[in-house]
């Protein structure tokens, strides 16, 4: 029985990837159902996904693919299709981006498992156990938060999440975690950033009469709310709006941009390049 794999793979530019791609799937019998490939003329850097079909084991593939991560200097992965994303959500008080994932993960329009979630604060314990998902609260202060973001990691590997989700979880996560978690963490904040920080930031926004509010999905760095950014949501507005308008305006836009940086991140369509991402998406 055939199975459905994702390569994603990023090197030096040069002639010849894509032919000798190609050509160890169609020696092993392999079907490409889809190819997309993007070079990138500042970097001189190849950028690839390839997803195709195949009654070849993975453990074959590997080595197969292994000797031309050598010859082409590649950083490659292979990923199964049938292997869901484990994904951890952490989350605060806000509900509006939690309750959103877990509606499309019900729904089919999201293929990820969520494996559970924790939160400082014990207030969205009812609405995460109604889907009979566990709820992990992790309460956090200044003087706890090494032991607290302990406790984060520890859920990691007892679910053994691939993917932490920061669904408005308004804690900053330490220079350590997010080195432990590289690549392994999205967050969503408003886009207003560094216009209108801190609390309140839409009604900021109103009291400065903006035209645009937004949503920004990004890779976690040390580097607070700087991380390489994966999509992004946009909506105008204008004085008839009110400042609750636009936090009605920016959950919507917040659930948008989050849900399909999560999607992109679970069918393995973002390659890191540098402090950008590069996306296929369908």
């Amino acid at each position: 029985m055939n199975a459905e794999y994702v390569l994603t793979l990023s090197c030096p530019d040069r002639p010849g990837v894509v032919a000798a791609v190609s050509g160890l799937l169609a020696g092993r019998g392999c079907n490409i159902t889809e190819s997309q490939q993007f070079g990138d003329p500042e970097a001189d850097r190849f950028f690839m996904r390839v997803q195709f079909t195949g009654a070849v084991p993975m453990d074959e593939l590997r080595v197969g693919f292994a000797a031309l991560a050598t010859e082409f200097r590649m950083d490659l992965q292979l990923f199964d299709r049938a292997v869901k994303p484990r994904v951890l959500v952490l989350v605060s008080k806000f509900d509006h981006c939690l309750n959103d994932l877990l509606y499309r993960v019900r729904s089919r329009l999201l293929d990820i498992e969520i494996v559970a979630v924790a939160s400082n604060h014990p207030d969205l314990r009812p609405l995460t156990q109604s889907y009979g998902i566990d709820y992990h609260h992790l309460p956090v202060t200044p003087e706890t938060k090494g032991r607290q973001e302990g406790e984060i990691l520890t859920l990691v590997d007892h679910y053994r999440a691939d993917l932490v989700v920061l669904a408005r979880y308004m804690q900053v996560l330490s220079e350590d975690l997010c080195a432990k978690l590289s690549g392994r963490v999205i967050n969503i904040h408003h886009s207003f950033l560094p216009s209108f920080k801190g609390a309140k930031p839409y009604h900021q926004a109103h009291a400065r009469g903006v035209k645009l509010i937004g949503a920004t999905a990004h890779y976690v760095t040390a580097d607070l709310d700087e991380g390489p950014i994966i999509e992004q949501e946009v909506a105008r507005v204008n004085h008839t709006h009110s400042a609750t308008d636009l936090v009605a305006i920016g959950k919507d836009l917040e659930c948008q941009a989050l849900a399909r940086a999560v999607r992109w991140h679970a069918e393995h369509r973002i390659l890191l390049d540098g402090h950008k991402t590069v996306i296929f998406p369908r």
